[in-house]
């Protein structure tokens, strides 16, 4: 199969990229979008590479790569009340949402904002341009190459 690209976003102050770095590998947990989880537990597999994106800070952007690690598995903090995001109807037996892990693979050099990339033709397809809201996003071979451009590269592959 072949390896796809995605973009996935998080609060800073919730986790950050640097965040990542530090876990080496972290779950991708807490997302409760059907879409979204749609894509966690069916098309995301393990060697697809992913774009971190800061949402909901001035200003938002991508940071920098990671990899898959782990495809989709059942998201066990929605059936952990103790969790930041329960949800009661979810069980380990019927599980709802689903979750994957990744690694950290390399920090941009500068960050690529939102702005930047919507002011880019090459980008203007981007499900972030079109569909902003989604936390987990499939990004094509060729945005995924104009990002790591736009930022300069990184140590990531």
């Amino acid at each position: 199969m072949a390896q796809r690209h995605w973009l996935f976003k998080s609060e800073p102050t919730s986790y950050s990229y640097e965040d990542l770095v530090s876990d080496d590998v972290a779950e991708w947990d807490g997302v409760r979008n059907f879409q979204a989880r749609n894509m966690l537990r069916d098309d995301i597999k393990e060697g697809d590479k992913v774009l971190f994106y800061h949402s909901s800070t001035k200003p938002m952007g991508v940071i920098g790569t990671a990899v898959v690690v782990r495809g989709g598995y059942p998201d066990h903090t929605a059936w952990d009340p103790a969790s930041d995001h329960p949800d009661e109807k979810s069980t380990p037996d019927q599980p709802i949402w689903f979750m994957v892990d990744i690694k950290a693979t390399g920090k941009f050099a500068g960050q690529v904002t939102l702005d930047e990339i919507k002011r880019d033709p090459r980008l203007a397809d981007m499900v972030l341009v079109k569909a902003g809201r989604l936390s987990v996003q499939p990004v094509t071979a060729e945005q995924w190459k104009v990002i790591r451009e736009l930022g300069k590269g990184s140590q990531s592959t």
